[in-house]
Order: C-alpha cells, then structure tokens, then sequence
C-alpha cells in the first residue's frame, strides 16, 4: 500500500519542485522592484512647539469693608452681621423675644452667599493663574500629479533652496507659495487626500513628528532639504539617458509627483474630505490661508524630487492607499 502511494505522489513532485522555485523567483524579484521603486524626496520644514506666554490680565481680588460695628460688606453682595473678617457664622444665632428665627434665617443665607462666592473666586484664580492647554490642529494634505507637471516639482526645489525656514513669517511663506504653486496647476491635479487630528499643545508635537517621519520613510533618500534653515542637498548620479528617451520617459503618463503638506496650527483647521476637484481647490486655500501667528510647525514632502526618477501608478497605491482620484 505504502508503494502504490508513493509511486501515485512521485509523478506530481517535479512539477511542484518547479511551482514552487518559479514562485520564489518571481516574488523575489517582484519584492526587489518594489523596494527599488522609491524614489528620493525634497523636504521644506521648521517650526516650534513652545507654548506662547498666556495673556491675561490680573485684578485685585475683593476685600470685604469692614465696618467698625464690626460687620462686613462685601461688594455687590450686601451687608453681613458678624465679626471683623464678615464671616456670618458670628451672628448670634438666637434674638431677644421674636427674633430668633429672623437671624437664623438670616446665617443660613450668609454662609450660602458667602460659599458661592468662595467657589467663584476660586475659579476665578484657577483661570488665571492656570495655563490651559491651547487646542492644536494638525493636517495632512496631499496632491498626486500626472508627472507632466514637472514645473511645480522646479518651483518647490527652488523654494527649497531660497526659503527662511528659520521664522513663522518665512514658514508661513513657503505654505502660500506651495498651495499657490499646486493651486495653478489643476489640469495635473489625478489624486487627493486629506487628514485632520485635534490635540493640545503639549501632546501636539510627538504627534506632528510620528506623522512626518511616516512621510518621510517613503522615500528612498532626501536628496533635497531646508529645514530650519539647514541646507542639504546630496549628489545624484544621473540615471537617466540624456536625449529623446530619458525626456520620454519623465513625461509617461504612468508617472505621477506626490506632494504633502504638514501643517500644525493652533485652533481649528477642519480640511474637508478629497472627493472631487473642488473639495481639492477648498482644502489647499484653507490651507494656504493659515496665518504665521497661527503655525507652529510646518512640513512639505515631495516626490520624486531628482528629475528623471519615477513614481509610478503602483508605487502611489502602494505608499499612499488613502489617495482618492479627483
């Protein structure tokens, strides 16, 4: 019996021997040309997350007057029998003859109108001498482009080498030159996504820079970067045949350019939802319109970055699966 069944499977080990080596091999290679597929990437950023000094104005709390009978008077809350201090617990709690319910009456409403104010004080202070956490927006918009658009990847590798990533007002800048850049070009405009989080100021940083080094780790290398005004820019070796082919090549309609923005910025920065041109164009002039007082850290990625490297249609699906087609 043991014969006859093997001599049943051996007919079937050889071509399962040669499934199983060409699944190997076209996996593996298949795993390779996706790793190899990154392309490198520019990089704008800068910014700080310090906490702005609170404005707040400070008021000498209300003393109670205090009479020489020995009541006291509070402001805007009456005259309070009892001792030098105004605590109307002092009252003699029972009259001569029928007045004995008047002032106890009268004790029950002190001590009430005297813990109101107590516990309005209280908060009072704690408003003003506790630092509440501002509310922080942090926003993710992106941008896929048909690779024709070569002259907006020119305009941000510009930028990237003339902007003051240094101050607000220069981060600020580089923001509305990008929006304004990705704005004129909507015949480009094939993907878009956004992504909005709310958080306080003191949570708001770890998480602005979790979202950034995700961006970032797409790409194969940064070959071009200005942040906080650091200038780094790595050398390239041309991979590209000069001439008609490697121009064809960079203008397939397969290829695409990606570009991200990062924008932290205290208050409310709701983006909307990508799902046509026109919820695209809102996103980027909401975007556009945040104001220097208002960012705090500020991140533009793109991809690919060196003329002549390709992203193709499956590298956006792959690396960005939240992209949805404008």
């Amino acid at each position: 019996m043991p014969k006859n069944l093997l001599s049943r499977i051996r007919p079937l080990l050889k071509p399962l021997v040669v499934f199983a080596l060409v699944f190997a091999l076209v996996f593996g290679h298949a795993s390779d040309a996706m790793a190899a597929s990154r392309a490198g990437g520019g990089r704008i950023g800068g910014g700080s997350f310090r906490a702005p000094a609170p404005s707040r104005t400070y008021s000498q709390p209300s003393r109670p007057y205090v009479a020489p009978g020995g009541g006291g008077y509070y402001p805007g809350g009456g005259y309070y029998p009892g001792g030098g201090f105004g605590f109307p617990f002092l009252v003699p709690i029972f009259g001569i003859g029928g007045f004995g319910s008047l002032f106890t009456l009268l004790l029950f409403v002190s001590i009430a109108g005297f813990l109101v104010r107590a516990f309005r004080g209280a908060t009072q202070n704690n408003d003003e001498l506790g630092y509440s956490s501002p509310s922080v927006s942090i926003a993710r918009l992106q941008v896929g482009l048909l690779a024709q658009g070569r002259e907006l990847q020119a305009d941000l590798n510009r930028l990237a080498e003339t902007a003051d990533t240094g101050s607000s007002a220069g981060l600020a800048r580089v923001l509305q030159e990008t929006t304004l850049s990705l704005s004129r070009h909507p015949e480009y405009w094939v993907y878009g996504g956004t992504d909005n989080a709310q958080t306080r100021l003191e949570l708001a940083e770890a998480q602005f820079n979790r979202l950034a080094l995700s961006e970032r780790g797409k790409f194969s290398a940064e070959t071009l970067s200005n942040v906080n005004n650091q200038l780094r820019q790595a050398t390239i070796p041309q991979s590209l045949p000069a001439g008609d082919g490697g121009q064809a090549l960079m203008e397939a309609p397969g290829e695409y350019i990606v570009v991200t923005l990062l924008v932290a910025a205290q208050g409310n920065l709701s983006l909307p939802k990508i799902q046509s041109s026109q919820d695209l164009r809102q996103a980027l002039s909401q975007v556009g319109s945040v104001s220097s007082d208002r960012l705090l850290a500020l991140e533009v990625l793109w991809t690919p970055q060196v003329e002549g490297e390709t992203l193709s249609a499956e590298d956006v699906v792959a690396e960005y699966p939240d992209l949805r087609l404008v």
